[in-house]
């Protein structure tokens, strides 16, 4: 039985789906899951991330960690974490740049927070030569609670998954994925109690909500109280709270239906209810930066600088690298930055105003 076939015999059997259960349903499901079975990232994948266009993001996120763990006092031990590693290349290039710091090299232990089995054993190939040996986590309840936490986690939160509640003339009701009368997938509304935290909306306007993103939040924010630390999240999505349908489905570079098989399904991150489920667990929050003004504060430009001093024959690379990362037409607005991090910590790098 096919995925598509095992998903409509349980619609059939136990009604519509949730859009954060469809989401859970087709990225994680670990028979015919998109990150349990086909995950294809790359210029020949479905989608590209900031680490795979340029060496430079994922240097300059080393760079920072390195800073996080001088600021921290520079303890013997530290955990260095990554939460949604894809292939192993951001964290390929976190190493490399850390080499600079010895002592951090040393003194840390890298854990990778993945359930891919797939995705696995591409990190493990990627990291062979790296200088720290990586060690699997299923969650962030599993990483080691003897030491301060420098965790990093580029589009994670975007795979978590979320509900959707349209506003009708008639109220609030829930967007579902249900059968039609050709026994094909369909979006659907249930009737649902009314959205507190929206009274505002407008007939039409639809509000997001992501228990999982806040979850993760939260659960990370207990982890970096409890054990001192902090966490660097990127990823896509909005900086105030606001209506829209961001639920998107990528194949091949292309949108697709949300409801089509084998794509990978994403929703933009929340991050104003990211920031205060951390608070509220007790962290400090930094303001959300675009990913734009961020690289500029770690000095993107002058490294892009310095990489087309070094190897001429390919500033003009360099230059197309930096544009895709930092122009507003590309990654620089729509990807944000959020900082998580321990009371006994002052602001963290970056995010200190010039």
């Amino acid at each position: 039985m096919s995925g598509d076939e095992r998903l409509k015999a349980q619609i059939s059997a136990y009604g519509p789906l949730t859009i954060a259960q469809y989401m859970t349903w087709r990225l994680h499901d670990p028979q015919d899951g998109y990150y349990a079975t086909q995950p294809a990232l790359g210029e020949d994948g479905d989608f590209i991330t900031a680490p795979l266009v340029s060496q430079m993001f994922g240097e300059l996120l080393g760079l920072w960690a390195a800073e996080v763990w001088s600021r921290l006092g520079r303890p013997t031990q530290v955990i260095l974490a990554e939460a949604g590693p894809g292939d192993g290349t951001l964290m390929t290039d976190v190493l490399r740049a850390a080499r600079l710091e010895p002592a951090f090299l040393q003194a840390a232990r890298l854990c990778l927070i993945e359930t891919s089995p797939a995705l696995r054993t591409v990190q493990a190939e990627r990291l062979a030569a790296a200088p720290l040996t990586p060690q699997w986590r299923d969650s962030l309840e599993d990483l080691p609670q003897d030491a301060p936490v420098i965790l990093l986690a580029n589009e994670l939160l975007d795979c978590l998954p979320a509900r959707q509640f349209l506003r009708t003339p008639a109220g609030w009701a829930e967007r579902m994925v249900g059968l039609d009368a050709n026994d094909a997938l369909t979006f659907g509304l249930a009737p649902c109690p009314p959205v507190a935290t929206a009274p505002q909306a407008e007939p039409g306007q639809i509000l997001e909500a992501s228990a999982a993103q806040e979850s993760f939040a939260a659960t990370l924010a207990g982890r970096l109280v409890q054990q001192g630390g902090a966490a660097l999240l990127v990823d896509y999505g909005r900086a105030e709270p606001g209506f829209g349908d961001t639920l998107q489905a990528l194949k091949r570079h292309r949108k697709v239906s949300p409801l089509e098989a084998g794509a990978d399904l994403t929703i933009h991150a929340d991050f104003p209810a990211v920031a205060a489920a951390a608070r509220g667990a007790g962290a400090r929050t930094t303001p959300i930066l675009t990913q734009a003004l961020f690289l500029d504060r770690l000095g993107i430009h002058q490294r892009a600088h310095a990489l087309a001093i070094a190897r001429p024959d390919r500033a003009e690379i360099v230059q197309r690298q930096l544009a895709r990362l930092t122009a507003p037409e590309h990654m620089g607005a729509l990807f944000k930055v959020l900082g998580i991090y321990a009371p006994s910590l002052d602001i963290l790098p970056g995010f200190e105003e010039p």
